[in-house]
């Protein structure tokens, strides 16, 4: 199981926009069930695309101007970004099945 960092509304131009490797970020919250069983998956996931893709959490509640900017209206929302821009937009929750298919695709 690998570690998800955060990212903020200050570090997400630098943390998501500005990478090199494709990023997928999650928007969560933590009164949110659904979030809550979305983060085990995706730390599963994380050591199988080390140095692949980059896993982030924001947390909607305390960094709104991002989730309003890029239209999150549901969590758990995840984005993947690749080269600064949204790639695929995943709204609800994902199986770990579901989202290796995805995160296969982006690398």
């Amino acid at each position: 199981m690998g570690t998800i960092a955060e990212t903020s509304d200050a570090g997400f131009e630098a943390d998501v926009l500005k990478s090199s490797v494709p990023i997928l970020v999650d928007f969560w919250a933590p009164w949110c069930g659904p979030c809550r069983m979305q983060t085990p998956i995706l730390e599963k996931l994380v050591p199988r695309y080390q140095g692949k893709i980059t896993f982030l959490k924001l947390n909607t509640d305390e960094n709104q101007d991002t989730a309003v900017k890029l239209g999150i209206t549901g969590i758990p929302t995840m984005i993947i970004f690749k080269g600064g821009q949204p790639a695929e937009r995943l709204v609800g929750l994902r199986t770990e099945a579901q989202l290796i298919q995805i995160l296969d695709a982006m690398i």
